[in-house]
């Protein structure tokens, strides 16, 4: 068996009780984040989220955090504006090149949140992430070869993130 990126072993440090929400982007499963976050050892509920009224794609995260009571949230592109748009209390947020420009009203995010995006994101500029780092006062990691950040490089940093909030 060849591997195209270094195989990894589960997290030894993290508990199955930890419980992640993941809000995928537009028109998207997110089944390979949540596929990944499971493989290191997370509790991951990742509800489908309308594709057509981000109001309701709002209600429907707003809806899912109450009921799984996550210990973080990870929002992906769209998924990552819909982070920014409910109120998620002190429950960290790892925003991963969030549309915000796009979607939603917000402007900033709250100070425990990070963001994750690839210089080289061929749909949401990375200029858009800096911006929002700025405004807000969190860090910006620059990781991944696109928009979708699921090589490995990506997936590293977004573990070493979610590392630090639990």
């Amino acid at each position: 068996m060849t591997w195209l990126t270094p195989p990894l072993q589960v997290c030894s440090n993290v508990r199955r009780e930890t419980k992640i929400l993941l809000l995928p982007g537009w028109s998207s499963s997110g089944s390979l984040k949540t596929d990944y976050l499971t493989f290191l050892g997370y509790d991951v509920m990742t509800p489908r989220l309308s594709d057509w009224w981000f109001t309701r794609a709002v209600a429907q995260a707003q809806a899912a955090c109450e009921m799984f009571n996550p210990d973080v949230i990870v929002g992906s592109s769209r998924g990552g504006a819909v982070a920014m748009n409910m109120e998620s209390g002190t429950t960290p947020l790892v925003l991963l090149a969030p549309a915000w420009r796009r979607w939603g009203k917000a402007r900033s995010t709250k100070k425990n949140s990070v963001v994750i995006h690839s210089p080289f994101d061929e749909y949401v500029p990375f200029s858009e992430s800096v911006e929002l780092c700025k405004a807000s006062g969190v860090s910006l990691i620059a990781a991944g070869v696109d928009h979708r950040l699921n090589c490995w490089e990506a997936r590293m940093v977004l573990r070493e993130a979610l590392l630090g909030f639990i």
